[in-house]
């Protein structure tokens, strides 16, 4: 029977899994540091140009700008007529570096007819196995929530800013954000929901444009104006749930925030 690794082993696993070492290439490992630079890559004498990873701001002659990629991110979500047409466009765009390291595109979970849709962050480490947005703790509080004003995964509609989880759960950058957002806002066209709810900073800041911190955005009303769609959705923003765990605190606000959310989503208004 093998020996069951100590606490230090355990925790040094659960970092590398965290960060996205999960995977062993060689049969045995290599000590790359005692190698010699030209073993540890294997020697060249003529080495082929690098090559920009997908997403990211390409360099040299005739490479592609960011404001090019956007504007074929943007063209390809424009062209999105089905929720099934736009799967498949997030599916097959490569050219967000993310994609390269993430084992899952992860779209959305839920029912798009529910009438509320809520937009987090990014898929964390195991959103990223299961292909599913909002499965680890965050999204096991974020479903206590929902249950706290009458509703579940099938009276919601769950997505995220960004389809691909970043590398050890980093904030996502600026030009990552920026290749997805084309994808984010012809997803809300097509779910057109009663409620639009932004979970936490970095969808509140985007989508709505502000400058402000989720504690000056969260318990307001903003009209959101999307491309393709003549009628603004009235949205507002929450607080995270992966904040509230460390912030417990600030779950009595989160829980005027859903109060306010479900006498919305019960007021007889037409869709927008």
């Amino acid at each position: 029977m093998a020996a069951k690794p100590d606490r230090d082993t355990q925790a040094g696993l659960r970092w590398l899994i965290e960060i996205g070492a999960d995977e062993a290439i060689d049969k045995v490992p290599r000590d790359r540091l005692a190698a010699s630079p030209a073993a540890a890559i294997g020697h060249r004498s003529n080495p082929p140009p690098p090559v920009a990873p997908a997403g990211l701001r390409p360099i040299g002659p005739g490479a592609e700008s960011q404001s090019d990629l956007i504007t074929d991110a943007r063209a390809r979500a424009a062209a999105c007529e089905t929720l099934a047409d736009l799967a498949r466009a997030v599916g097959e765009f490569d050219r967000c570096a993310l994609k390269l390291t993430a084992k899952n595109t992860v779209f959305a979970d839920g029912n798009p007819a529910a009438g509320l849709m809520l937009i987090g962050e990014a898929p964390g480490a195991e959103e990223d196995r299961k292909g599913i947005p909002f499965v680890g703790r965050a999204g096991q509080l974020l479903d206590r929530m929902l249950a706290a004003i009458g509703r579940d995964r099938t009276g919601a509609y769950i997505t995220n800013m960004l389809f691909w989880r970043p590398p050890g759960n980093r904030n996502p950058t600026a030009e990552e954000i920026a290749l997805c957002a084309p994808f984010v806002e012809r997803h809300v066209v097509l779910v057109r929901p009663k409620v639009l709810v932004f979970v936490g900073a970095i969808a509140a800041k985007t989508l709505l444009d502000r400058s402000e911190g989720i504690s000056r955005l969260r318990g307001r009303w903003f009209d959101y104006t999307a491309a393709g769609h003549d009628a603004p959705f009235q949205a507002t923003a929450i607080f995270h749930p992966a904040y509230l765990l460390r912030r417990p605190g600030q779950k009595r606000e989160t829980w005027r925030d859903l109060l306010a959310i479900k006498a919305r989503l019960e007021t007889d208004c037409s869709d927008p």
